[in-house]
């Protein structure tokens, strides 16, 4: 049987891919043949992110594109194309969030802000990269995996994180969504919702006692998740393996979310 897992001459784009679940995601497509080209906005991050991987003798490109517009987006994902002739995976990380507080607090500029990223920019991205893909199809080189880093904010309630939340019980609709439209064009979309992941974003609750005494002591696989925990997932959806498996929600998060 052929290597289900091979993807020697697929290219993959990652949104937020120099830190955390992004670059986990990027060193596994990368290592399974895949050339990578990583989306942020840190250029420091970007470079450190392309040193480590290039260190690893890994096929991996970085751009500076602001996920939020949309025309940098649209010509990013026509870069893409032009360089490498195609795009193959398109993994929307990229996404923020915001110091929480109360619902009672909560201002339009909160929202505007975080749903610029973790929602429109998530649209932006998808969306373009489909655009390609239904391209190929149409001439006979059928076939593209989308997927989306959503959360289990959009499972459970996520209190004093609303806007947070929202945009990621949207991310989950817009998949769903988007699969039935683009089947047809065989492109297959899913997200992924993370549980507690060590990256930036959770970086102080890392270190709060109460909070590791009260929440992270109830996940069954006791202990944060790490964005290398996200390498085999992001493989599986951008391999051949996957070309059946669409429309899902599949949760990462060490069983926190069952318990």
């Amino acid at each position: 049987m052929r290597n289900l897992f091979d993807l020697t001459g697929k290219v993959a784009l990652v949104t937020g891919g120099n830190g955390g679940i992004g670059l986990g995601m990027a060193q596994g497509l990368a290592s399974h043949g895949a050339t990578v080209v990583i989306w942020g906005t840190n250029p420091t991050k970007n470079d450190a992110a392309i040193e480590r991987l290039r260190s690893d003798s890994l096929d991996v490109h970085s751009a500076l594109i602001d996920v939020s517009d949309e025309s940098a987006v649209c010509s990013g994902i026509e870069d893409i194309v032009g360089q490498f002739g195609r795009l193959d995976t398109a993994i929307a990380n990229a996404g923020i969030s915001l110091p929480r507080k109360s619902v009672f607090d909560m201002t339009l500029a909160d929202f505007q802000r975080i749903e610029a990223i973790n929602l429109h920019g998530v649209v932006f991205t998808l969306r373009e990269a489909a655009r390609h893909m239904k391209g190929r199809h149409e001439s006979g080189d059928a076939g593209g995996s989308l997927v989306a880093t959503a959360s289990t904010a959009a499972i459970h309630g996520a209190a004093r994180a609303e806007p947070y939340a929202a945009t990621k019980g949207a991310v989950v609709s817009l998949c769903r969504a988007m699969a039935v439209e683009l089947a047809r064009y065989q492109i297959s979309v899913n997200s992924v919702c993370p549980g507690w992941i060590r990256s930036e974003m959770t970086a102080g609750a890392q270190g709060w006692d109460k909070f590791n005494d009260k929440v992270i002591s109830r996940i069954p696989m006791k202990g944060w998740g790490d964005g290398e925990d996200f390498a085999a997932i992001a493989v599986y959806l951008a391999s051949a393996s996957s070309r059946y498996h669409t429309g899902d929600t599949l949760v990462v998060d060490g069983g926190y979310t069952i318990f």
